[in-house]
């Protein structure tokens, strides 16, 4: 019997995992994140642990330009209970449909692929919680709803442990 649940819950958990970015390849809008990014962004988010609880919402402002070929995007976070985060992340084409980025809090570079309408974006994060950094693995996926939209849902784990999610909701400004 262990052995069945065993092997059920392997099979589960690799059925998860077998979501490439090529698979959206067809959708429309194409995400075009130089294009998405040339106007200011507003966004909207909240942190959910594991149990589905929100522990945490917050409100994004982004500016964003161009040096050369990198996209830097200034975020201005302010979270629901009052503090505030500066991230400044400096992101690089890495050939066709895939990006490169780094931040101030991003541990090593973050490896990102573009495909239709969507964008995975996988990184490792000290966060800090209460006095400690945590070093986390976050799995983004980006979508482009239309011209203005783009929706965020994160994964963030620990050990291959997911600790919670993540979701935004990016707004281009006129």
């Amino acid at each position: 019997m262990r052995y069945v649940l065993a092997l059920s819950s392997c099979l589960m958990l690799s059925s998860c995992a077998n979501v490439t970015v090529q698979q959206y390849a067809n959708e429309r809008p194409s995400l075009d994140l130089v294009a998405f990014f040339s106007k200011p962004v507003q966004a909207w988010g909240m942190f959910q642990k594991r149990s589905g609880e929100v522990a945490k919402r917050f409100h994004v402002d982004i500016q964003s330009h161009r040096d050369g070929e990198r996209l830097i995007l200034d975020e201005r976070f302010v979270y629901s209970d009052g503090t505030r985060q500066e991230r400044i992340w400096t992101l690089q084409p890495d050939g066709p449909g895939r990006w490169r980025g780094r931040a101030g809090d991003v541990v090593g570079e973050a490896r990102g692929e573009v495909a239709g309408n969507a964008l995975r974006w996988r990184y490792r994060l000290d966060l800090p919680v209460d006095g400690k950094h945590w070093l986390m693995d976050m799995d983004d996926w980006m979508y482009q709803m239309d011209d203005d939209t783009l929706i965020n849902r994160t994964t963030m784990s620990k050990l291959g442990v997911e600790v919670g999610q993540v979701t935004l909701f990016f707004r281009r400004q006129p």
